[in-house]
């Protein structure tokens, strides 16, 4: 709890009275955060957007329209930006900006267990088993000195709506208990249930307990303190954290802030999945939890957050374990594959508007495929051959299709793309590999991580 007393006289003492919670990191870590050479470190954020379950490769962005029909995609395909490449039906947003993808159709790891594949996924199968977040933040810090955004957050459905339950499964097996320990561990919002729980500024005082009384006061105070002229002679770290304290971390989760046209061009609500699913097939209690509908606040608050200085963002979309036990490849893709166009395609738009292309990094990919082959409940089973890959800027080549897979899409038929060589075009993205080598507190288990493999080469 942050105290403030009215015969407070100084940056320093304000500060010392007490800690900023982010996750589980105190104020101090920014008042003793030590600047990188700024080689290290490039200008550039990766957001990952992880669709647990295993999204299908067909009705995504391979469709196979020359295969048989219990081959290709199911609900047909759509012309792209790029001359003769299709994507699935329902990703016609996504489509008009082909000409700034990378659209990867040979990427392979051979897992078909969710578990394991999707914390090899989310580590890249490096030796620490921590996910690439956290390699980062151990690289990076877990916060920005310069803003006081962690460096790594993950934003799962109930940090964009408390009322989602969801499938804990997925966010904790993108966090899987590692070597490198939980201190550089991904900033949960949704921690507890509570949305900025970690990320509010707590004062022990009645007449400050409305925000908008908080905010005045404390812009009060910064304008004293200005005027008075205490900042005199108090470190580079001391104001930046008085700075964040003013501002507050909790700002970049604060959607009130968008206007409404963009919180529109985000809005994936009309993705619920319909009644209908229900009556047709009551034996899937519980999934209702899997709706995409909070998908575009998600993506939403992920553009808040790198647009603020986080390096390293994971966003989960749960429900594509399309089976047709619970969803099918029949019921699922018109809301999931929905809600994915639409909140991916307000990303992209939303960060060329921004002029914020080059400097993010867009992954999109799950732990495996599906089946090439339709099963007799209108669902795709597990598959390792094939998994969905697209990236969008960082600054890297797009507008292309990278490889290739067979005739009924099932495996690459030209040179694979690997995990190994995902995690590097990742990694490399965000920092400097050469310069993390001279850096001697990084742990030998990341500097072999970085280079044990080339980046996508066509990239």
């Amino acid at each position: 709890m942050l105290s403030i007393s009215p015969h407070s006289h100084s940056r320093r003492s304000f500060i010392t009275a007490g800690t900023l919670g982010i996750g589980s990191l105190a104020l101090t870590d920014l008042l003793q955060a030590r600047s990188l050479d700024p080689s290290v470190i490039r200008n550039k954020s990766v957001v990952l957007l992880f669709l647990g379950g295993g999204p299908p490769q067909h009705e995504t962005f391979d469709p196979k329209m020359e295969a048989t029909s219990d081959y290709r995609a199911m609900y047909g395909e759509t012309q792209t930006s790029l001359p003769g490449v299709t994507f699935g039906s329902h990703f016609s947003g996504l489509a008009k900006h082909a000409d700034k993808l990378a659209i990867v159709r040979c990427f392979s790891n051979g897992m078909t267990s969710h578990g394991p594949a999707t914390a090899y996924m989310a580590s890249g199968g490096n030796p620490t088993k921590a996910n690439l977040g956290n390699l980062y933040a151990r690289i990076a810090g877990t916060i920005n000195p310069r803003t006081g955004i962690p460096n790594n957050v993950i934003l799962g459905p109930r940090s964009a709506g408390a009322d989602f339950v969801g499938n804990p499964d997925y966010t904790a097996r993108l966090n899987p208990s590692n070597k490198l320990g939980a201190t550089w561990g991904p900033f949960d919002p949704s921690g507890a249930g509570n949305l900025q729980s970690d990320m509010t500024l707590g004062i022990d005082s009645p007449r400050l307990d409305d925000r908008r009384t908080l905010l005045s006061r404390l812009d009060t105070l910064r304008r004293r303190l200005d005027n008075e002229s205490i900042l005199d002679g108090a470190d580079q770290f001391t104001q930046q954290a008085f700075d964040v304290l003013l501002k507050g971390v909790a700002r970049s989760f604060d959607l009130s802030e968008e206007s409404p046209s963009i919180l529109q061009q985000y809005d994936t609500r009309e993705f619920q999945i319909p009644q209908s699913v229900f009556q047709k097939k009551p034996n899937k209690a519980g999934f209702e939890n899997q709706t995409p509908i909070f998908l575009g606040r998600q993506m939403l608050l992920a553009r808040r957050m790198v647009e603020a200085g986080c390096g390293f963002v994971t966003v989960t979309s749960t429900g594509w374990d399309l089976h047709g036990n619970r969803f099918g490849v029949d019921d699922g893709i018109p809301c999931l594959g929905g809600a994915v166009n639409k909140a991916v395609t307000a990303f992209i738009e939303d960060l060329d508007q921004r002029g914020m292309s080059d400097d993010v990094l867009l992954v999109i990919t799950g732990e495996f495929g599906r089946t090439p082959r339709i099963n007799n409940k209108a669902g795709r089973d597990h598959w390792g051959g094939i998994c969905p890959l697209l990236l969008a800027g960082g600054g890297l080549n797009m507008g292309q299709v990278i490889g290739q897979s067979d005739k009924n899409g099932g495996k690459p038929i030209s040179e694979a793309v690997t995990t190994a060589q995902l995690t590097s075009t990742i990694l490399h993205t965000l920092v400097d590999p050469g310069e993390v080598r001279l850096l001697p507190q990084i742990p030998q288990a990341i500097q072999n991580t970085l280079s044990r493999a080339d980046p996508i080469r066509q990239l």
